[in-house]
């Protein structure tokens, strides 16, 4: 027995050194310069107790206004994203030729880089649909990312349609885990196609429901690339989003201590949504 659980430690230990260097020791210090002033270069840093996080939280309005913007649009993506890539999964698993290849392509554009995707949108909203708004004498569809509201449009699409191919995955083998007794049974009893969608399908999907939530949520407010390729927050950074803005008061501003504050309200907020959801969702899971 004894021989055995040194044989299961050392088979053990290497993921956890390898797991505490890039994971728990950087978290640690990171709590630790978020109490400093330290700009990050050298090594003088001086303890300055909560004074960070009063300067964000009463004297930086620009991350108040990037937290809301990033809130609203992490709300909206999260339906978005989980609606869309629910109904891609009830399409492709109909009886239906080619629904490997919609599968494929719908989704292909989770496979491209967020930097790349970020340019190739960029290119399509202001030269595209600028050219189109004029032709067509609609304008709609000119001077797209020159305001708020239309940065926060392209962003929304740009995100949608990224990962609703990754959540279609996901609800596609839980769709395909319903067995085909309990469908026929509902059919027998003569449940029609909605029917079966909202007392059966619906409720089983539940736990397909908890996993794609929570992914879209964190990928939704931690969306970076994107943001930095399509619009780099402006204009006047009114589509800066958290990410982006700890990132300037980073690099830009050479701010760590107040950036890794930052980072630290941020962690907060993002694993206590994930947990209430968590926690929501997995009470409404069902046995099949």
């Amino acid at each position: 027995m004894k021989r055995s659980r040194i044989g299961y430690w050392l088979f053990l230990a290497p993921v956890l050194i390898a797991f505490s260097m890039v994971q728990i020791f950087p978290a640690i210090k990171g709590i630790y310069y978020s109490f400093t002033d330290w700009i990050g270069v050298g090594a003088d840093k001086n303890f300055v107790g909560l004074e960070n996080y009063k300067y964000i939280l009463t004297k930086d309005p620009q991350f108040i206004h990037a937290f809301g913007f990033t809130f609203l649009f992490a709300m909206c993506a999260v339906i978005l994203v989980n609606l869309v890539g629910f109904f891609l999964s009830l399409l492709v698993t109909q009886k239906i030729k080619c629904a490997n290849l919609f599968r494929g392509i719908f989704f292909m554009p989770n496979l491209i880089g967020g930097i790349l995707l970020g340019f190739t949108w960029q290119f399509i909203f202001v030269q595209v649909f600028d050219a189109l708004g004029k032709a067509l004498n609609m304008p709609g569809l000119q001077g797209w990312l020159s305001n708020k509201q239309t940065g926060f449009f392209g962003l929304l699409i740009v995100v949608v349609w990224q990962l609703s191919g990754y959540m279609m995955l996901i609800y596609i083998a839980q769709i395909q885990n319903i067995p085909d007794s309990v469908l026929e049974a509902a059919a027998i009893d003569g449940a029609s196609g909605f029917s079966k969608l909202k007392s059966i399908i619906l409720p089983l999907m539940v736990p397909a429901f908890t996993i794609g939530l929570f992914l879209s949520i964190s990928t939704s407010f931690k969306l970076f690339d994107q943001n930095v390729a399509l619009t780099n927050g402006g204009p006047n950074n009114s589509t800066q989003m958290l990410a982006l803005n700890i990132y300037n008061t980073a690099f830009a501003e050479n701010d760590f201590g107040i950036a890794q504050a930052k980072a630290m309200l941020f962690l907060i907020v993002v694993a206590g949504i994930s947990l209430i959801q968590l926690w929501f969702t997995k009470r409404k899971e069902v046995e099949m």
